[in-house]
């Protein structure tokens, strides 16, 4: 039943938040990459132009290293490395249920849900350690020589060394499931709190604010912070000063994962099997078809990819 389930309550009370309802990044938190790829420009919104993967078993959380592409698979208890083309390099084991997944060009972080850890890997696929973090770790972000994990059951994000030390412990909102910085603090999707929270690098609550019904992506394109609302189908841009948002817009059902993209925004819409596209004005400007249950998405030089939950498979416009 995991791929048919998109109700409310499901959502809110699964510990696999990946297919049709929900699960971070993730992007979301999948979510970070240590690289800024240029600006790949979207295919048509005709399925037949884009490429589908068979790839895993529940492909959830998704990050580009700068030269390869990794992809969790929360029911297979792996990490997949491919390249640029789609092909498999590798595939590793990992800890239960890993949802989230991070990279930079030296190292590959991974969120094991169910472990209440995370792994870290080399970009070969050596594995360099395992590290107790906080209860249901689900998004992952690296800010140079930190790594900021977003822990949905204990509402609070853990903030560890390169080497995997525990630097920190900060309470949020409930289910924090998001993270995104804007190169000097950190921002927190509260999916069960409707908010999201900034902290300063130190980890001090700057600022709680108010967005829409489930919030799950968020993303900084370099002028404005970006949160997807999956029960409100909406996207909303923010000040990134004071919270404020500037702007609300409609997208597809179950915004989930975010992406910026040169100007445009990309925004996964779970429950319509489709990519927005937006510009940073707001306009939606393409939609962009995908697979079942799209979940995460990121950009590299060779195009989109999105990781679809629902039917194993990653797509790439």
């Amino acid at each position: 039943m995991k791929r048919n389930s998109q109700t409310k309550n499901y959502l809110v009370s699964t510990l696999f938040f990946a297919f049709a309802v929900l699960l971070a990044p993730v992007v979301s938190s999948a979510q970070t990459s240590g690289t800024t790829p240029a600006k790949t420009t979207p295919a048509s919104s005709d399925l037949s132009s884009a490429t589908e993967i068979a790839i895993g078993d529940g492909p959830t959380g998704i990050a580009f290293d700068g030269v390869s592409i990794w992809v969790t698979n929360q029911f297979s208890n792996s990490v997949i490395k491919m390249d640029n083309n789609g092909a498999v390099l590798g595939r590793y084991a990992v800890g239960k249920n890993p949802t989230g997944v991070a990279a930079d060009a030296t190292s590959v972080w991974v969120t094991n849900n169910a472990d209440n850890t995370v792994t870290k890997l080399s970009t070969d696929g050596a594995l360099l350690g395992t590290f107790a973090v906080g209860d249901g770790p689900q998004a992952v972000l690296i800010t140079g020589k930190y790594i900021w994990v977003a822990n949905e059951r204990s509402a609070s994000i853990t903030k560890l060394s390169s080497t995997g030390a525990v630097i920190g412990t900060f309470k949020v909102g409930q289910r924090p499931v998001g993270l995104a910085t804007d190169g000097s603090n950190i921002w927190v999707a509260n999916n069960k709190s409707n908010s999201v929270t900034k902290l300063s690098a130190a980890g001090d609550v700057l600022g709680n604010y108010s967005v829409g019904d489930g919030p799950f992506g968020i993303a900084f394109d370099g002028t404005n912070i970006w949160v997807t609302n999956f029960f409100s189908r909406l996207v909303m841009k923010l000040n990134p000063s004071d919270g404020t948002v500037v702007a609300k817009v409609p997208v597809g059902d179950g915004a989930a994962g975010i992406a910026i993209n040169g100007n445009n925004i990309l925004v996964v819409n779970n429950g319509s099997n489709s990519v927005s596209v937006l510009g940073k004005d707001g306009t939606v400007v393409n939609t962009l078809r995908v697979g079942i249950s799209p979940y995460g998405v990121v950009v590299t030089p060779s195009g989109v990819w999105v990781t679809n939950s629902g039917s194993d498979s990653i797509s790439r416009r």
